[in-house]
């Protein structure tokens, strides 16, 4: 008889319990949901636990690590394609770690482009006009896409179905990306060139020690009067405050942000009734030419069905002793 794995989830939502819940008998996995994130506080409720999942506000420190280990955890399964809340030089030989690379690229081009066009047009801001019966257009003036320059940072599956979709309305494509995609027609140029000739940036690379905060004071000045900047990638690639000072020097004409860099304190959760303790996030919100969401761009029903699917085959195939594809730290056996 084959035994169930008891897996302790963390961090949980109720659009994870519905595609979680529709497929873990099917891979033999039982799920126990816990609404708190996973730190080395939290780490002990995976005692008696055959492996934990993750999410990316989870604080996945050495602390933790070292806490899940000693309770016999040799797994954390990922339910996100990030993973720089983990350490995984803590990880190694420890504890097996898998991710979902690859969800749906098509919910977070989408969502950028839903962004960049809820900014330039200020639909959000029509909408609440039109339900209070104002119907005055005066200063929802946008721009055309059409013809204007988008800098892509990042050519991965994202970034390249975000060209795909940013194509439709016609502009001039320049990308940057330390390992162009072979094959491809896609404009490589240098970054320096991507900050002086886009009109619209929008990042879709990974957050690396090369990336982390490459939008700042310096890379700020080099852009063009006006900019437009859209980060639905990770939080870090950005420095807030630099951004926030282009944005009051009107250098930047435009931020649309779907993360944040310290996010994991606030996003996905309720904040309506409390001061949120943080210099920089609420007034990044109160501009009236920035648009924040809180790490939404993944959050389509397609998506949330792979990433269970995806996070139960990775358990399933490290239970049964079976290659692990989606591995980024491996338990030394």
């Amino acid at each position: 008889m084959v035994s169930i794995k008891k897996i302790a989830f963390f961090d949980t939502k109720p659009y994870d319990k519905i595609w979680f819940d529709k497929y873990k008998e099917e891979f033999g996995i039982d799920i126990k949901y816990f609404d708190v994130k996973l730190t080395s506080d939290t780490a002990v409720i995976a005692r008696d636990f055959d492996g934990v999942c993750a999410f990316v506000n989870d604080r996945i420190d050495e602390l933790t690590v070292n806490i899940l280990s000693a309770l016999g955890i040799n797994i954390i399964a990922m339910r996100c394609a990030g993973y720089n809340n983990v350490d995984l030089k803590a990880a190694m030989d420890k504890i097996t770690v898998v991710r979902v690379p690859v969800y749906s690229p098509y919910a977070v081009a989408e969502h950028a482009v839903a962004l960049l066009l809820t900014l330039n047009r200020k639909t959000h801001r029509a909408y609440i006009r039109t339900k209070e019966h104002n119907f005055n257009i005066s200063g929802l003036e946008g721009f055309d896409i059409y013809g204007k320059t988008v800098g892509v940072i990042g050519t991965g599956k994202i970034g390249q179905t975000f060209i795909d979709v940013i194509s439709g309305f016609k502009p001039n494509i320049i990308a940057y990306d330390p390992y162009p995609v072979k094959d491809k027609s896609i404009n490589y140029v240098s970054l320096d060139e991507i900050f002086e000739k886009s009109d619209i940036i929008s990042l879709h690379c990974p957050l690396t020690k090369e990336t982390k905060n490459i939008i700042n004071k310096d890379s700020i000045r080099k852009m063009k009067d006006g900019v437009y900047i859209i980060n639905t990638s990770r939080g870090q690639l950005i420095n807030s405050e630099d951004l926030l000072e282009g944005i009051l020097s009107r250098k930047v004409g435009g931020a649309a942000l779907d993360v944040y860099d310290e996010e994991e304190h606030f996003f996905f959760e309720d904040f309506s009734q409390e001061i949120i303790h943080d210099e920089t996030l609420p007034r990044l919100i109160s501009m009236p030419n920035v648009i924040i969401t809180s790490h939404q761009a993944f959050l389509t029903n397609e998506a949330l069905e792979s990433i269970a699917k995806v996070t139960l085959q990775n358990l399933k195939d490290f239970f049964d002793n079976k290659e692990i594809k989606n591995a980024i730290s491996y338990k030394k056996q």
